[in-house]
């Protein structure tokens, strides 16, 4: 593998120092892969409009073809952050406009290339703000293949497509997963689930876990509380919190039952033997043990 700078003309940051990661990879057959530290890209999804392309600019790599903003990661960067970053620089895609729900990476042991599968959140119009885009527009879904997409692009798209109804959904039981501690829970229940809670922000599940394709999800999360764990604050988060009304297992039920209706892939999470068959038979396709939850909290702390 050898590591050599552009040239004129070829990918670059549109104004300041060059990052050390904006660098070729050539591979022993002589192909070359941009980005030093690896490659990521957005794959925007906006059910309304479809997904954001870039035209490439001629004088760029396969220029002439459709694509997904992004380009080099800098050291130590993550997927995510760069796939953003770089849609920020090259389409103008606001802060907060788009959340990750999947990552998808092609790895070739010498250089790997991260697609961010995001949702938009917020509608926003993108701008070219740097010379290696001719056009930017949200192609229709079914209208995708007919551009003449980038090589890579264009081999990972029918998978990719096959993925974006995917949208998987966690129901925890949250007095069976803090029970399941003996860390003084039941001196402040609420505050107990009010930490789980912080735990779950973000979560981040191996696709194998979920038995999924793609490499890593970010699925939404539902934390059920009930009794003292009611009294939990309501602080801004990512996870819905579910106050059961009366038993909190019906509450898991019942809500397991609307993330079924609105077509998500149910995960229910509990020991409980009696509750696992019941969220079972309301539609989730898997169940996992409070146990499982932990684990997979501390693989990421």
């Amino acid at each position: 593998m050898t590591v050599v700078p552009p040239a004129f003309g070829e990918p670059r940051r549109p104004e300041g120092p060059r990052n050390p990661g904006d660098a070729w990879v050539i591979a022993e057959s002589g192909e070359k892969y941009w980005g030093r530290f690896g490659a990521a890209g957005l794959l925007a999804y906006d059910p309304a409009r479809g997904i954001l392309l870039q035209h490439r600019v001629s004088w760029s790599h396969f220029g002439g073809t459709w694509g997904l903003p992004g380009g080099a990661l800098h050291e130590d960067e993550s997927a995510i952050a760069g796939a953003i970053r770089e849609a920020q620089e090259e389409a103008g895609v606001p802060d907060g406009a788009v959340s990750a729900r999947f990552t998808s990476v092609l790895d070739l042991g010498i250089w790997s290339y991260t697609t961010v599968v995001a949702d938009v959140r917020v509608p926003f119009e993108p701008v070219i703000s740097d010379p290696e885009s001719v056009a930017l527009e949200w192609v229709p879904v079914d209208q995708v293949a007919t551009r003449p997409l980038h090589p890579g692009f264009g081999s990972a798209w029918p998978a990719l497509r096959g993925l974006l109804e995917v949208r998987p959904a966690i129901v925890v039981d949250a007095a069976n997963v803090v029970g399941s501690v003996p860390d003084g829970w039941w001196k402040d229940r609420a505050g107990a689930a009010a930490r789980l809670r912080a735990r779950l922000e973000g979560l981040a599940v191996p696709a194998d876990a979920l038995e999924l394709a793609g490499d890593e999800w970010f699925p939404d999360v539902s934390l059920v509380v009930e009794g003292q764990a009611r009294g939990i604050d309501d602080q801004v988060s990512t996870v819905s919190v579910v106050r059961a009304e009366a038993a909190g297992d019906d509450a898991i039920v019942a809500e397991v039952e609307r993330r079924v209706a609105a077509t998500h892939t149910v995960v229910a999470v509990t020991s409980d033997r009696g509750l696992r068959e019941r969220a079972e038979r309301a539609g989730a396709t898997r169940i996992r043990s409070a146990g499982w939850l932990l684990e997979l909290l501390s693989a990421h702390e």
